[in-house]
């Protein structure tokens, strides 16, 4: 391929929004347009990267059987509701209406689509297990676009479901699954952090996150050094040790003005900030929620979430608050009412807390919620961090931040029984479809490669998905150089290589440029004082050093180089 003849573009400065490595390059690379707000557009050479990814994860999901179908974005909303999900899901679900006023959806998602085409054809338990996948574009209306295509409201997912007549036959294909995404991403050059992660909207109760550990991630990651519990921190577990001081000591009110953070609070009465409690806020189906947790953690909006199995957590107003006899800044349970009190599983054996007052200015001391209130709820509802204790070995856990690549959940019965797919078992009872289901973005996959293999100067593209293997340079326009050029190009396309030709007019430092922000694995250069000697220069991506090689050999090199 000629450059001359290929539809490209390529950026020298950042794009203002442009902060993430992957989006950077991406962007100043042409392999990706934006054309609203997380909606791209992909040009020919992010194209030809996509495709490559998609090819590699198909023949992963065909080796474990998979059947690839191809399903409608565009669904009745009838089919979502049957599951639940159309009111159950926010804003981000895009409803619409069609010409004829039937309620529609964009899919974020195929889980009921699926399920309708499974329940279409499958009637005994004979025609199962199956697994069908597809490569379909989503629509997700997401509120935080952000980092180019790791979070975007349309984009290309690989999604596999799966479906059994037995809990034993979705673990055994779940692991063939688990397997094939570590496949997946190692051949792209990732060594995946597999965690356990939270199922929302998908339902089900064992889900695990394929994640890329990177100081540009958005989720943070919850890890266990020592024995290797990792999860995601929104679900993550650990030990609690409850602070606990005098507990015969009755709870005394003190003055603090100005003190209303926990950082405040504690260097104003010298206690370290296990040794308070905090309220969190929020309004749920007509009613606020105070929520407890020691000073030193935050409330896990995702526990709390999951807990009161509820579709909104809206944080609470100053109005709401105080209507129930709290005041913000210095609340606590203490003397509050008509609010339902949940809290943290570690204040439950507490002793001597410093809590609020409900009284500007004012902090109680030697506070113990057994004893000071009665009326609450003990549940799991902090998020774990740096320091707390693994539930496993009980020694300190570590945080990291990680890109999300693909998701594994076990769905079990949620969608099956909810829209009527059945089988005959056979004994010609009728029973639900146990259900697995299996995604990956294949465009955050591909930002997901730029984060974890670039340098200052663009990606480093694994030979198994770059846009193309071989990039030849002609260093001036000139007659000579560009025959060779041609001559190479030949000579490897027929030998199966997929080859780029810098043709253009333009100095040699833009054309260098240029191949690094293409990041091909090779980059072969044609100059005059090379030619001379019969020899071009030879350069890897991965390499800062150019060696002279004779023409003759190239096309072996190339070869042997592919083979490595």
């Amino acid at each position: 391929m000629k450059l001359s003849k290929f539809f490209y573009t390529t950026l020298r400065e950042t794009p203002s929004d442009a902060t993430m490595p992957s989006h950077i390059f991406l962007m100043r690379g042409g392999y990706i347009k934006p054309l609203s707000t997380g909606i791209y557009s992909m040009l020919p050479m992010g194209f030809r990267v996509l495709k490559k990814i998609e090819k590699l994860i198909r023949e992963e999901m065909i080796a474990i059987e998979g059947l690839e179908v191809d399903l409608p974005i565009v669904q009745t909303a009838d089919l979502w509701s049957e599951s639940g999900r159309y009111t159950a899901i926010g804003e981000e679900l895009l409803r619409f209406k069609d010409r004829n006023n039937h309620n529609m959806v964009l899919a974020m998602t195929h889980e009921e689509a699926m399920t309708d085409l499974v329940r279409y054809v499958v009637s005994s338990y004979k025609q199962l297990p199956v697994m069908l996948f597809q490569f379909k574009t989503k629509y997700r209306d997401e509120a935080r676009a952000r980092g180019g295509l790791i979070r975007v409201r349309e984009f290309l997912m690989k999604d596999a479901y799966s479906f059994h007549t037995s809990q034993e036959d979705l673990d055994k294909h779940y692991d063939l699954e688990y397997k094939a995404y570590q496949n997946i991403f190692r051949k792209v050059g990732i060594e995946p952090v597999v965690v356990q992660s939270d199922t929302g909207i998908m339902g089900g109760k064992v889900a695990h996150e394929f994640m890329l550990d990177t100081p540009n991630g958005e989720d943070y990651l919850i890890i266990c050094k020592h024995c290797g519990y990792q999860a995601n921190r929104e679900i993550a577990t650990f030990k609690r040790t409850a602070h606990t001081g005098n507990a015969d000591l009755g709870k005394e009110k003190v003055a603090t003005p100005n003190a209303e953070s926990i950082d405040a609070i504690s260097k104003l009465l010298n206690v370290e900030a296990s040794a308070t409690a905090k309220c969190v806020f929020f309004n749920f189906n007509g009613k606020l929620i105070t929520a407890l947790v020691p000073g030193n953690l935050e409330v896990s909006e995702i526990k709390l979430h999951n807990l009161l199995k509820a579709k909104d957590l809206i944080p609470a107003d100053n109005e709401s608050i105080e209507k129930c006899g709290m005041v913000p800044g210095f609340a606590s349970p203490i003397g509050a009412h008509d609010t339902r009190v949940i809290i943290d599983s570690g204040l439950e054996d507490a002793t001597d807390l410093v809590m609020g007052a409900n009284e500007k200015g004012f902090h109680f001391k030697h506070c113990t919620p057994k004893r000071d209130f009665t009326d609450y709820e003990v549940a799991d509802i902090a998020e774990a961090s740096e320091g707390c204790k693994c539930p496993k070995c009980g020694k300190d856990l570590s945080e990291t931040r990680g890109i999300e690549l693909g998701n594994i959940f076990k769905l079990g019965t949620k969608f099956s029984s909810s829209m009527g797919a059945t089988f005959l078992t056979p004994e010609s009872k009728s029973e639900p479809i146990i259900m697995g289901c299996y995604g990956i973005g294949v465009g955050r996959l591909m930002a997901s490669v730029v984060e974890n293999s670039h340098d200052d100067f663009g990606p480093i593209w694994p030979k198994s998905i770059a846009p193309f293997q071989v990039e030849v340079v002609a260093i001036a326009k000139d007659p000579e150089l560009l025959e060779v050029a041609d001559k190479l190009e030949k000579e490897l396309e027929s030998a199966g290589f997929e080859v780029l030709v810098d043709d253009r007019e333009e100095r040699a430092g833009v054309k260098f440029k240029d191949a690094d922000l293409w990041g091909i694995p090779l980059r072969i250069a044609v100059g005059k004082k090379g030619l001379a000697n019969g020899q071009v220069e030879w350069k890897p991506r991965i390499s800062k050093d150019m060696v002279l090689v004779n023409i003759a050999d190239v096309l072996s090199k190339v070869k042997e180089f592919y083979q490595a």
